[in-house]
């Protein structure tokens, strides 16, 4: 595990970030199978037979802080995310291998989510820049990013080599620390709307 940075839990109104471990695995099991996520081609969400070894994984990885998300309502994870990319020296890190089960999709979830992890990197961890990247297929995820206040840097064409074969270009996205306090007032913002509506 990366010496930054250091384990952390985030509470929000509507969701947690803790440290992932195995103690989430039945609860990702049930979250993975809610919209059958693991068959979307262009993503990498493990099924239910894989999601031990994806703990084991994620848990593994020096350059990686790995979280469950926890539906505060309900007190189940009902997905992942992570720290990664993790580059101290620097003082930047990706937010990404973020999914959620199907039900939670388009809630207040994943915006306070974000907060909470874009929060903790530019105001404690003192981040200049935190990344975002998706596979370019994958405009759901795009648009989600989009929606966050994040910046479109580009595309990385032939990335990576997906499990079935197929070649990934990933659409690259990052928000800076002087677009911070901009994002956050947006976040902070559609986050009232939801809790008026």
């Amino acid at each position: 595990m990366a010496d930054w940075p250091t384990p952390i839990s985030l509470k929000g109104d509507y969701v947690s970030v803790v440290p992932l471990s195995h103690a989430h695995h039945d609860d990702l099991v049930e979250a993975t199978a809610d919209g059958e996520l693991h068959k979307l081609w262009y993503t990498m969400i493990p099924d239910g037979a894989g999601m031990a070894a994806e703990i084991d994984r994620r848990l593994s990885l020096s350059n990686m802080l790995p979280f469950a998300i926890i539906d505060n309502a309900s007190g189940k994870a009902v997905g992942m995310t992570t720290y990664m990319n993790i580059e101290q020296a620097h003082k930047r890190l990706e937010i990404g291998s973020t999914w959620y089960r199907k039900s939670v999709q388009r809630t207040p979830l994943n915006t306070e989510c974000k907060l909470l992890l874009l929060q903790h990197a530019f105001e404690d961890l003192d981040c200049i820049c935190v990344e975002f990247r998706t596979h370019f297929a994958n405009v759901q995820s795009r648009r989600a990013i989009e929606r966050l206040g994040a910046k479109f840097d580009g595309v990385l064409r032939s990335h990576m080599i997906m499990a079935n074969g197929s070649v990934r270009d990933t659409a690259a996205y990052s928000i800076i620390a002087s677009e911070w306090s901009t994002v956050k007032a947006n976040l902070t913002w559609k986050l009232e709307n939801f809790r008026s509506n």
